[in-house]
């Protein structure tokens, strides 16, 4: 394990001391660290199963299950694709296929720049537009995988157009 910033541990002492005595601590703790850094450090497994009373096994294994909470630190675009069914039927399994493709990671990952964190998302509320894919905090319907590329060569530098 390497150590972790004077902040990422000063965050994490901040989140089990505020919720560590309440009932069913864990995941407000888990949510409040990654809502902070953006993922759970390795470190961070330790220090909660020692407040919580629990072994870290036990704190991993919620880690895991949960795809939400990242292990590694984001990307710094997130990319979600609708993988729920009206976006399935509108075309989103080839965008999904096309987004890994282009570039070469899969769910869950991030790419070797860190520019780029990919998920999957179960409905972003978009339905009439899919498939839909969220950057960061914009949601975009109606993408097909050529205009995926254009959305990825304008990014940063123009706002999102959205369905």
């Amino acid at each position: 394990m390497s150590e972790i910033s004077e902040f990422d541990s000063a965050v994490i002492d901040a989140s089990v001391d505020h919720h560590h005595a309440r009932p069913g601590a864990l995941l407000p703790i888990l949510h409040e660290i990654q809502s902070s850094l953006g993922y759970i450090p390795a470190e961070a497994v330790a220090i909660i199963a020692k407040a919580l009373q629990q072994t870290p096994a036990e704190i991993t294994g919620v880690i895991s299950f949960y795809h939400h909470f990242r292990r590694s630190p984001p990307g710094r675009n997130l990319l979600q694709i609708c993988r729920a069914e009206a976006c399935q039927a509108r075309g989103s399994r080839e965008l999904e296929q096309h987004v890994q493709t282009r570039l070469n990671i899969g769910y869950h990952q991030t790419t070797q720049d860190h520019e780029y964190s990919l998920e999957p998302v179960y409905c972003l509320g978009n339905c009439a537009c899919g498939p839909s894919l969220r950057i960061n905090d914009e949601v975009v319907g109606r993408v097909t995988p050529d205009q995926f590329d254009q959305l990825l060569d304008e990014l940063g530098t123009q706002p999102l157009e959205v369905c």
